[in-house]
């Protein structure tokens, strides 16, 4: 009998081989019982199934080890390859720098000359040197660490880049504004900033409330006020979500009020407001944590912040935390619980508007696509309630400037995306688009409108911030025809065939778009300038700095390629002066962008120049930034130093923009356009940019 055992156990184990080499795709369960596996992957295997286990096969891949010697010698050969490489490249630009100059107008349209590539090295960064610059590719950025970061090309930066490809300004353009590795890290202390006093954080309160609290509606002052009573009279309680939410946002609020009060950057601690942002992170709780509609507001803050420190991959990751916590929360539809008050509706309202026009201005203004589409979201507008003396814009600001951040979404979707289109599909975008533009002109409330005549007895800060959006859209909206246009010219000054009249050959629709991009850019011009006067721009505040920076780019390429304007050179020279006053007080970021500016313009511009004997300001760097004596005084500080430009005859008008033309005219001068538009931010822009 025992031998009988014997044989029916060696059995066993033969057919144990035998089903082992039957089941070489077995699941993991299977593997782990040592039982015979029917897998047929990815179907559960039947074993499963009926035991009503979850079915997973796991795939080995096979290990080759090597000896560490020769992973050794693999690393140094690479490391020799890239340094090789990279010196390569240097001496290839070394040899045709003195070429440079001649084929500078072939660099900025490459489409029209033959195709010329900038220095291009993949040899690693150290990331304590302050040589770091842009590399590679014409999406693909490399910031101080070495890492690629995308910038698309409804970017200014991205055009700027592309005007002037070799400069080393360039290379500010993704430093954060502060630039201290370990300023945002979470402070190991336990104790607040020292607050300031209660009566001075509600002042700073209606500060932010005046830039940013109209145009996203992220805190109501009775809730305000009711947290800052909490945290001057309640400690911190870091267990309760709750109360760490009540913290963030107070010192947030309170970080924002100093950044766009005080106009002025002194000391080694960062930017006005720095050091209660950096304690604000510390109670930003964790994004696993259940979601809230005051969730969603603080990360939003948090988000805009991170923006105006330049800090835009950090913005981008915020806003997109921020959206989609709203989503998960429902805010973009109706709800229909009857148990719900309308106040409660109103409010994941203007959340939801809130969240998703930052979230439009974020992602077009950095060329990155849209978190959301138009056709997911089915929230109404909030409905506006009566203006107070304390409130005098409730949800009224909020409503039309989301308006425009719809279609600045548009914008960023139809016309610097790249899809299978045709030059008149190009058109009729541009014609939907402006003619969106138009109606929303036509509807927005007169008390909300500029009155460009009395600029310097009155203007308010709502209406700066809208109207800044609005000639946004149609810079971005018009921009591809101009630069082809101003494309066209420079190439017909290079074969001596450029005309009197920039006009000649253009149709009067085209004309009209042109003139209105143009209009635009001295509009945003006017604008900043007279909110200089009145103490009313954001120093340190993103967008101020992003327009102002678009209007000065355009006028610039505008004043170099066609016959000269008066009006035009006025306002490009104003353009310039506002950044540098903002440059001034401590904006480094802006001193570059400045200086990148003044190159260009050099550049391009330099031929006119010496026929007109115009004095080229030298540039300034942010090395080179003379920052004036620190303020005392907080609130009422000196405005920036204006120049007596516009003159009288310079001033727009709404009746200026005009957008009514032919989407049937010009077909063929939109095919072309659409061939400048250098976009690649589809799944394949990685492989199509580095063919280029």
């Amino acid at each position: 009998m025992a031998q009988g055992k014997a044989r029916s156990g060696i059995q066993r184990r033969s057919e144990d081989r035998s089903n082992a080499r039957r089941s070489t795709v077995a699941c993991n369960r299977c593997r782990n019982r040592k039982t015979r596996c029917a897998g047929n992957p990815p179907d559960p295997c039947a074993a499963c199934e009926d035991a009503g286990q979850v079915c997973v096969y796991s795939e080995s891949e096979k290990r080759v080890s090597i000896p560490e010697s020769y992973y050794r010698q693999l690393q140094s050969q690479a490391r020799a390859q890239l340094q090789a490489h990279a010196q390569a490249q240097a001496q290839a630009q070394s040899n045709t720098s003195s070429h440079q100059q001649d084929a500078r107008l072939s660099l900025l349209f490459p489409s029209s000359s033959p195709a010329q590539s900038t220095p291009c090295t993949s040899a690693e960064v150290p990331p304590d040197r302050d040589d770091w610059w842009y590399q590679g590719t014409d999406h693909l950025f490399l910031n101080r660490s070495g890492e690629h970061h995308f910038v698309g090309a409804s970017s200014a930066t991205h055009l700027a880049k592309r005007l002037n490809p070799t400069s080393t300004n360039l290379a500010w353009d993704v430093r954060p504004l502060y630039d201290d590795p370990s300023s945002l890290r979470r402070p190991v202390t336990q104790a607040l900033p020292q607050l300031p006093p209660f009566e001075f954080a509600k002042r700073l309160f209606w500060v932010q409330y005046a830039y940013i609290g109209t145009i996203f509606s992220l805190i109501q002052p009775p809730h305000f006020e009711e947290r800052l009573e909490i945290v001057y009279n309640q400690p911190p309680d870091f267990s309760n979500r709750e109360s760490c939410l009540v913290y963030c946002q107070v010192l947030l609020v309170i970080a924002f009020g100093l950044m766009y009060s005080v106009n002025q950057w002194s000391g080694d601690d960062g930017p006005p407001g720095f050091q209660y942002f950096k304690h604000a992170l510390r109670f930003l709780p964790d994004i696993h944590e259940e979601g809230s509609i005051f969730f969603v507001e603080v990360l939003c803050y948090v988000a805009y912040y991170m923006q105006n420190l330049n800090r835009r991959d950090a913005a981008f990751l915020y806003i997109g935390l921020a959206l989609r916590m709203a989503i998960s929360l429902g805010l973009h539809q109706e709800v229909s619980d009857p148990a719900i008050s309308e106040d409660d509706r109103n409010r994941r309202r203007r959340a939801w508007w809130s969240v998703y026009s930052l979230d439009r201005l974020l992602s077009v203004k950095s060329g990155n696509p849209i978190t959301i589409q138009d056709e997911d979201t089915g929230t109404t507008w909030p409905i506006p309630a009566e203006p107070s003396p304390s409130v005098p814009w409730p949800s009224v600001v909020l409503i039309h400037y989301t308006q425009l951040s719809r279609i600045l979404g548009r914008i960023g979707e139809e016309i610097y995306r790249k899809k299978p289109r045709s030059g008149t599909n190009l058109l009729a975008s541009v014609q939907s688009i402006t003619n969106d533009l138009s109606e929303w002109l036509r509807q927005i409330p007169d008390r909300l409108r500029i009155d460009f005549s009395t600029l310097d007895s009155h203007i308010n800060r709502e209406s700066v911030s809208i109207f800044l959006h609005f000639y946004s859209c149609i810079n971005m909206t018009a921009r591809p025809l101009v630069f082809y246009v101003i494309q066209r010219r420079l190439d017909a000054e290079v074969r001596g065939s450029a005309t009197d009249d920039w006009k000649e050959g253009l149709s009067q629709n085209t004309v009209a778009v042109i003139d209105s991009c143009i209009t635009a850019a001295r509009a945003t011009t006017v604008i900043m300038d007279a909110a200089a006067k009145h103490n009313l721009v954001a120093t340190y505040g993103y967008l101020d700095g992003e327009y102002i920076f678009s209007a000065a780019l355009l006028l610039i390429m505008v004043n170099a390629a066609f016959p000269h304007n008066e009006t035009n050179s006025r306002a490009m020279e104003m353009a310039l002066n506002l950044l540098r006053g903002m440059a001034d007080r401590g904006n480094t970021y802006l001193g570059s962008r400045h200086s990148l500016l003044l190159e260009l313009q050099s550049t391009v511009g330099l031929s006119r120049a010496k026929r007109e004997d115009v004095v080229v300001e030298a540039p300034v760097t942010p090395n080179t930034i003379q920052q004036p004596p620190p303020s005392t005084n907080v609130i009422e500080e000196q405005p920036l130093v204006a120049s007596p430009w516009p003159l009288q005859q310079d001033l727009p008008s709404m009746r200026d923009i005009t957008f009514n033309f032919d989407i049937n005219d010009d077909p063929g001068l939109w095919e072309e356009v659409l061939h400048q538009i250098d976009i690649d931010m589809d799944t394949d822009w990685i492989e199509n940019t580095l063919r280029k």
